[in-house]
């Protein structure tokens, strides 16, 4: 059975732009592939609310898309192990 997720994507932005744009495919294919996207909203640079790893800007991406409950668990641990994201949150909505 299929559930509703959101996924809160918080990338660097100390790599520039290009980069940012690969992250953001990455995810987006990787969650294409194991579930369907309903709504992506892209937030773009924003100040953080406290420095992560000495950073104060990153670009927010939230994405709410459909898949198996075994699914998420995978989408954390991938973002984690990812440089370039700053934080990953993933709900069920």
């Amino acid at each position: 059975m299929a559930n509703k997720y959101e996924v809160a994507l918080v990338y660097s932005v100390k790599n520039g732009d290009d980069a940012v744009n690969a992250l953001c495919e990455k995810f987006k294919t990787l969650i294409e592939e194991n579930g369907t996207i309903e709504s992506v909203d892209d937030w773009g640079k924003r100040r953080l609310a406290y420095p992560i790893n000495y950073e104060t800007e990153g670009y927010y991406v939230f994405t709410v898309f459909t898949s198996e409950a075994s699914f998420p668990a995978e989408l954390e641990r991938v973002a984690g192990i990812t440089d370039g994201v700053l934080r990953v949150m993933v709900i069920k909505k």
